[in-house]
């Protein structure tokens, strides 16, 4: 790790000038994720801004809305009682993420700017499109168990990380920022991008610009909330597939579906054929069965993880088939 300057504003407005003035300079909130990108040689910085002691951890919950200052730990927010009752498709997220220990630390902000945990990307002896622009993608044809089947192409298939995003993805949330040009809102649908050719673009944040909160609406009493998720084991382990689910039943008919996905794509995903087919009609064996296939009809698995295909497909009948009361 190189060295770095260390600045620890008490102002979200300060923060915000310290790193838009400096190309070279980034936030820092848990840390968690950045110290280790900087010792793994994926990103260096010039300036490190400490946002640890921003005022803006609170959990406010106003006119049915839920809000969650970007400084709040995970731990936290899953343990919060009014997100266990209203939300626990966000509570079963962020204790599905990481370890205690961690959780106790991070932030929702930094969970959400998260990066890939592909080995490609942080470890600087292998090429990477996503950590130097233009010099290809190791994982197209080397060991790919953890990457995309959706949303990847030629230039990246690098799987998106965080548990907290999917869940937020099939909530609608949104993300409020501070920047330089002032406050924005951007949904959670626009916030993380596909690769494309510019796969080291991954949100829709400017230079300088501070999550500051995410939002979403609390779901009609009644909502059928879960969090799945499939990992290689019990505690500190990233998703190899997950479903986040968000629906509203009238007995055993589908009124709205709203569904989420990790560890199959290069951002959490979501399938509007999927929720449409859902949509109106009985939550049958049958209805489930046709809407995995639609799920993974576009997808492009590589030579270690084609068993994606089917396990998330798996993972969707259980978290569906429980809502149904037909479960195996």
């Amino acid at each position: 790790m190189r060295d770095f300057a260390y600045a620890r504003p008490t102002r979200p407005l300060e923060a915000v000038e310290l790193v838009a003035r400096d190309t070279d300079a980034s936030f820092m909130a848990g840390g968690t994720d950045l110290l280790n990108l900087m010792k793994d040689g994926a990103e260096n910085h010039g300036l490190v801004v400490d946002i640890s002691r921003l005022p803006l951890a609170d959990v406010e919950v106003t006119g049915g809305r839920l809000r969650i200052g970007s400084m709040a730990r995970m731990a936290d927010v899953a343990l919060h009682p009014v997100v266990r009752k209203s939300v626990p498709v966000l509570s079963q997220a962020l204790l599905a993420g990481a370890s205690p220990q961690i959780r106790n630390m991070a932030t929702i902000g930094g969970n959400l700017l998260q990066r890939t945990r592909c080995w490609y990307f942080r470890g600087a002896d292998f090429a990477c499109n996503k950590r130097e622009p233009g010099t290809g993608c190791a994982a197209l044809e080397g060991r790919n168990r953890w990457h995309a089947i959706l949303g990847g192409g030629d230039h990246c298939i690098a799987v998106h990380p965080s548990d907290l995003a999917v869940a937020l993805r099939a909530l609608d949330a949104t993300v409020h920022t501070l920047g330089p040009d002032g406050a924005r809102v951007i949904s959670m649908a626009d916030f993380h991008r596909e690769p494309g050719d510019t796969p080291h673009v991954e949100n829709a944040l400017r230079h300088g610009e501070l999550i500051t909160a995410v939002e979403v609406a609390l779901p009609a009493a009644g909502t059928r909330q879960r969090y799945l998720k499939v990992r290689d084991r019990a505690s500190f382990e990233f998703a190899v597939v997950s479903v986040a689910a968000v629906v509203h039943m009238n007995g055993r008919r589908v009124d709205s579906a709203r569904l989420a996905f990790g560890g199959i794509a290069t951002r959490p995903w979501r399938s509007a054929e999927l929720e449409a087919e859902l949509r109106n009609g009985p939550l049958t064996q049958d209805t489930i069965a046709r809407c995995g296939e639609l799920l993974v009809r576009d997808a492009r698995p590589r030579q270690d993880n084609e068993f994606k295909v089917e396990l998330v497909q798996r993972a969707l009948q259980d978290v569906l088939g429980r809502f149904s009361g037909g479960s195996r």
